[in-house]
This record gives structure tokens, C-alpha cells and sequence, in this order.
């Protein structure tokens, strides 16, 4: 473990012997001290090396804005794996690495045990940043084969894209069966059987069942990225190969969307109690990390007494408190493997813990104005909930193929809840048809639930 020196270390040792003597069970974890510029651009790529595109560093100068006004301090970037793999601030104070030491402890137990990361791992095995840094080279090698223009512009579609997964399916699947079983004739009914009786009339030929070409997708398919890797008509391999690429990443990132509350929540609660037990840490550094812990889990920015966005840290960290104060450790621990954020709210976060939270759902008037609207506990649950449906993105499924290649898609409003932004829309139809080749169509509904069809400009 790189260190600025040894003391860290010696904590990080007694603190992760604390931790297995608790119980917690997690992959090795390899820590790293970075210096904060790394760290920012391994917040905004999501990974340390990553495929290379221009909407990264967008995010990188918006995160350098939101860092500069006091917004945003990243302390440490934890990837599940086996190992696991955690990067820490080398100029955050001791106090605070040995916190983050803690944390990061909670996070790799709740990343070995939790059934989604689990999934992921069995699907994927744990080495994503070794195989997310050979896909990066391969669309270097891309680009020079290529030209930058080219691979831009497939990376345009499927980072445009990257939500739309379709996450309850497998991450390596087959292409669909190119043939159905025709159904049998249907026995004739006692009316017809009479009327083929009748003079002159000829026996009903009895058909056997064949086969015929089956239609493409045989259903509606909302994992458009492997959709489209797997059928574009005229795609070349490396262009199918950036589709699964960043397929294949989405996948990895989708336990760490879905679970956000409850994974901070864990590391949260787990740093707390490993400090508080940590009985060989002076008593300066300890006051100096708990110090760290109540400006990371506390609700309110800055000096504001009102937050009107929630903190995953100080959600998730009281909800835990009150499961394990109600219901012991063990139900904690289950609630831990079996559970998402959707469950986790949705079970968990009470109406009595939402009062004394003080959360409520609110709007924003026209003139300024902040008004609550709802306290409910079914309000605020969906509240905290609907932007994590779906991946936070809009529900749009593959429809039909037609014959001359061209592709329909449709947007799932009914199910969706959410609105399409046709601008927006219309920007990704555009990178889509680039690759796609053929004419690409998005049937969706207006603000007053009024068809819409938005339609790739580019062939």
C-alpha cells in the first residue's frame, strides 16, 4: 500500500484486522495515493484508463467548476474486483485517510456480498480495470487504423447509448433463433367438418408443422446496444466491438447506480463503528476523523439548515443505523446481499424516519419560490426513486426491423413515466443513423400525449 507514510499504514493494518474480527468479508483490497488531479479524472471517466471521447472531459471541466466552488471533494474511488481497488487523496490529512481507510472497507464488504455486484462478478469476473484499459487500447489501435473522425463518431452512439442496457439479461448472450415452428392447422370445427362432408367438397388437406424466418427482434428489446452490435446491417467489426465495450461497462456500472444509497450508506456506517472500536488511534486523529464522518454524513451543505437534494451518505447511513438499532447486525447483513436501493427505501426508510430526517417533496415556482408539496411516505419514496428507474433514462425498446434494414424503436411511456427529450432525441437518432446506415424512426408522445415520431436525419 502506497502510503505518505508509514503511520498510515500501521492504522490501515489494525484497522483492516478490526474489520475481518467484525466480520466483514471482502476481496483484497489494493490502495493506492494518487494526487488529486488523477482522482478527479478517475471520478469523470468512471475508470483509471478508459476509452478516450470528448464528453469526458465536459464532465471534467464540470466537475473542476463544481470542486472549485466548494461543491464537491472527492476523498476516495473504490472499484469492486477481486481485487478490489481503491485510490486515495494523497493530500488528504491522516485523520481523513485512516477514515477513508474504514470506508473503503465498507464498501468492498458490501461489493462481495451484495447479489447485484455479485451477478456482475459472475458474469464478468473482478478484473474490469485490466480489461476496461485493453479495450481502451484497442480503440487506440482503432483510431489509427481508422482515423479519429470515424471512431468518433461510433463512440457518439454508443456513449449516447450507455444507459440502454437491459440489465435482468445476460451480459454474453446468442443472437436470436433465425427460425419459429409454424403452429399446427387448427382441427376444423363441427360446422366445417359437415361442410367438407357435402358432395363435390375435397378433404381438408391436413398441414403439418414447418418453420418460417423469425421476426426481428422476436420482441420488444431495450438493450439497444447489444441490439445493435449484434444486427447493424453494415457495422464493421470494430465498430460492433465499441458497442459491446461500452456495453459491457454499463453493466458494470449499473450495481453501483442502483445500490448508490445503500453502498454509502454500508461504508458509512461501517467507518463509524470501526473508528469508534479503533482504541489504538490517538485521540486527536480520532476527533479529526470523526470530524471528517459528521461533514461527510451530514444533510445540510455548507452552513444551510434546508437541503433540497439528498446526501446518499447521510440517507443511507441513518437508515442502516435504525435497521441495525431495530432489527440487530445479522438482519442488516441480509438486508445487504438481497437488496437495491429500490427495496432499501422502499422497505426500509419509515415514515417516522422521514420526519425525523425532515424530507418532504417540493417544487419550484416560476418566481423563485421553493414550496413543499408533499411529506407522504409514498411521495417521498418515489421522489428518491424515479431517476433511478430504468438507469435514469427514458425506456425505448427496439420494435421492428423492416426488410430494407431501416429500424424502428418505441419509447415505453406507459411504463416509463418519463418524458423524451426530442431535441435531444433527434441528436441521438442522428449518431445512431451514422452507424445504423439505414433509416432509424423513434415513436414516442408529445407533452399532452400526442404521437410523435422523430426520425435520424443521416443514412
Amino acid at each position: 500500500m502506497c502510503t505518505c507514510g508509514e503511520t498510515l499504514k500501521e492504522y490501515a493494518d489494525k484497522i483492516e484486522a478490526l474489520a475481518r474480527a467484525q466480520g466483514l468479508d471482502y476481496y483484497p483490497v489494493d490502495f493506492e495515493m494518487v494526487p488529486n488531479n488523477f482522482m478527479m479524472e478517475i471520478a469523470v471517466y468512471g475508470l483509471p484508463v478508459r476509452m478516450p471521447h470528448w464528453s469526458f472531459g465536459v464532465r471534467y471541466i464540470h466537475q473542476l467548476i463544481r470542486q472549485g466552488m466548494g461543491h464537491s471533494r472527492i476523498f476516495e474511488v473504490m472499484f469492486p474486483g477481486d481485487p478490489c481497488r481503491a485510490y486515495l487523496v494523497n493530500n488528504n490529512t491522516l485523520p481523513e485517510n485512516t477514515l477513508v481507510t474504514a470506508h473503503v472497507l465498507g464498501h468492498a464488504d458490501f461489493a462481495k456480498n451484495n447479489h447485484l455486484f455479485a451477478r456482475f462478478m459472475q458474469m464478468a469476473g473482478g478484473h474490469i480495470l485490466e480489461e476496461a484499459a485493453a479495450r481502451a487500447h484497442r480503440i487506440e489501435r482503432a483510431i489509427q487504423a481508422h482515423g479519429e473522425d470515424r471512431v468518433e463518431a461510433v463512440l457518439d452512439a454508443a456513449l449516447a447509448l450507455e444507459p440502454h442496457v437491459d440489465i435482468t439479461r445476460e451480459l454474453h448472450r446468442d443472437r436470436y433463433a433465425e427460425t419459429v415452428r409454424e403452429e399446427k392447422t387448427p382441427e376444423p370445427t363441427a360446422f366445417l367438418q359437415k361442410f367438407r362432408q357435402l358432395p363435390g367438397e375435397k378433404p381438408l388437406a391436413r398441414q403439418e408443422p414447418g418453420t418460417r424466418r423469425a421476426p426481428i427482434p422476436p420482441q420488444a428489446e431495450y438493450d439497444l446496444l447489444w441490439f445493435i452490435a449484434q444486427y447493424g446491417p453494415e457495422m464493421e467489426d470494430w465498430e460492433r466491438d465499441i458497442f459491446l465495450a461500452v456495453r459491457e461497462e454499463s453493466f458494470y456500472f449499473y450495481p453501483v447506480f442502483a445500490c448508490q444509497i445503500m453502498n454509502e450508506g454500508w461504508a458509512s456506517y461501517w467507518h463509524a463503528r470501526l473508528l469508534r472500536e479503533a482504541d489504538f488511534l490517538p485521540q486527536g486523529l480520532y476527533l479529526s476523523a470523526i470530524k471528517a464522518h459528521s461533514d461527510v454524513v451530514r444533510p445540510y451543505a455548507a452552513e444551510q439548515q434546508l437541503a433540497l437534494a439528498v446526501n446518499p451518505y447521510h440517507l443511507g447511513f441513518s437508515i442502516w443505523e435504525d435497521i441495525v438499532e431495530k432489527h440487530g447486525l445479522e438482519a442488516a447483513r441480509r438486508i445487504c446481499r438481497e437488496e437495491d436501493d429500490f427495496g432499501f427505501i422502499r422497505n426500509y426508510l419509515t415514515a417516522d424516519l422521514i420526519e425525523k430526517l425532515e424530507l418532504f417533496v417540493y417544487e419550484s415556482r416560476d418566481d423563485g419560490d421553493i414550496r413543499i408539496t408533499e411529506k407522504d411516505v409514498h411521495a417521498v419514496h418515489e421522489a428518491i426513486l424515479s431517476p433511478k428507474f430504468n438507469y435514469g433514462a427514458p425506456r425505448i425498446a427496439v420494435n421492428h426491423m423492416h426488410v430494407d434494414g431501416s429500424l424502428q424503436l418505441v419509447h415505453d411511456h406507459k411504463s416509463d413515466g418519463r418524458g423524451v427529450d426530442l431535441g435531444r432525441a433527434e441528436r441521438v437518432l442522428e449518431y445512431l443513423g451514422r452507424v445504423w446506415r439505414r433509416p432509424v424512426t423513434l415513436h414516442t408522445v408529445g407533452e399532452r400525449g400526442e404521437a410523435r415520431v422523430v426520425t435520424s436525419k443521416r443514412v
